[in-house]
Order: structure tokens, then C-alpha cells, then sequence
């Protein structure tokens, strides 16, 4: 994700529209569009921008028209897709992110990180950190900011933090000029999936980052 641009909702949109995200990103983006399907007419906007925009560049040649075309007469014909595995009653993950991790909420193996934090690591994926994590109630995430991007997708729960709130369906977009100390509403669990480019790092006092790793 290094080589990708994303300091707003709005940049990451536009990249998903034009097809150059790094696939944990394309896949939190998709699942946004399913928990907040109001948002899918400004895709449609930006893909109709990109559209115009090819159909105004010059036609490049072909460097080997003949193989080319040979190579796609040739290919084997797509399989039919395979039958959508049906939704859980208790299904809490959009399906993007369901077929993605291979997952549902309930059978996510957490590893505690702090006292009421947790969390599940997917590992590196196309360039990109990616993780579920899990805070209880009224937890506060120790501040930081970031050492590249980190795309946050709200999945139950909220948090709350310098720029306002983030709930169900929400994407918090960070970067290096963002400090903040996330905290988890009162209400129940905050969960939700992370892409990131870069470790964070810690900011605030001592005193503070003391109490906030305690819980």
C-alpha cells in the first residue's frame, strides 16, 4: 500500500472505483458499501469519471496483436462461481469480509494485546497488515499515530476519538498526521478490521501510556 495515496474517505473510494487497491483494502472498502449501501452511488460517480476518462485517451497499439488475441481464443473458458455458502443466523461480518478471512465473529481465535483490548492477525497480505481487533467497553487505545495508513472498518460498536465518532459501517482513514487515543463506547464492544501500511507509533506522556496499557 505504499505506493497508494489515502488520507481521506473519499481518496480510498476513488481508488476502489478505479481497481488499485491492495486487496484487504478493496475488500474493506466492499464491505462498507454493504453495511452503508448509501454510499454506493458515489462509486458509481467516480467509476463514470474513470470511464471518460479512458474513453478520451488515445488507443495504443498492440506490441503482438496476434499472440495476444491467440492467447485469448485459447484460454480455458471461466468456471461457473461456486454457490454462495448460506449467511449464518448469526452472521455479524458483511459477506466481503466473511469469504475474505474465511470467518464469522464468533469463530475468530482473539489473542488478548491489553487488558480488554484483543486481537486476531490475518498477517501480511498484499503489502498490508491486516487484523480484527476487539475492545471492551470504555477502553482506550493508548495514543499514537502512524507510520503510513491504517483503514479502521467499524463492524459492531463505535469509538470515539479527536475527530469525532466512528460506528457500525464507519471507516476511520489515519495517517501520520493523525495523534489520536481511540476510545471505545460504553454501550457494548467495539469490533472491527484493520488495513494497515506501517507499525503505529506511541505518542502522549508516560503517565498517560502507563494507564491507558493497564486498562
Amino acid at each position: 500500500m505504499a505506493d497508494v495515496q489515502l488520507d481521506t474517505v473519499d481518496a480510498l473510494m476513488a481508488r476502489y472505483a478505479a481497481g488499485i487497491l491492495p486487496e484487504p483494502a478493496r475488500v474493506l472498502v466492499e464491505a462498507h458499501l454493504e453495511m452503508q449501501s448509501v454510499n454506493r452511488p458515489r462509486v458509481t460517480d467516480y467509476e463514470s469519471l474513470a470511464g471518460g476518462m479512458l474513453e478520451k485517451m488515445e488507443p495504443v497499439a498492440l506490441s503482438s496483436r496476434d499472440a495476444t488475441l491467440k492467447a485469448i481464443f485459447t484460454a480455458d473458458p471461466l468456471a461457473a462461481p461456486a454457490k454462495a455458502a448460506k449467511r449464518p443466523e448469526n452472521a455479524l461480518f458483511p459477506k466481503a469480509i466473511r469469504d475474505f478471512a474465511g470467518l464469522e465473529a464468533d469463530e475468530i481465535p482473539w489473542k488478548r494485546k491489553l487488558p480488554g483490548f484483543k486481537e486476531y492477525s490475518l498477517g501480511k497480505i498484499d503489502g498490508c497488515d491486516v487484523s480484527f481487533f476487539w475492545l471492551k467497553p470504555g477502553r482506550v487505545i493508548p495514543a499514537h499515530t502512524h507510520e503510513g495508513y491504517e483503514l479502521s472498518l467499524v463492524l459492531d460498536g463505535a469509538f470515539n476519538d479527536t475527530r469525532g465518532r466512528f460506528a457500525k459501517g464507519d471507516i476511520s482513514v489515519a495517517d501520520e498526521s493523525i495523534d489520536h487515543r481511540p476510545v471505545a463506547e460504553a454501550e457494548c464492544p467495539c469490533i472491527g478490521f484493520a488495513v494497515s501500511q506501517a507499525p503505529v507509533k506511541l505518542t502522549g506522556s508516560w503517565r498517560q501510556l502507563l494507564g491507558d496499557m493497564i486498562g
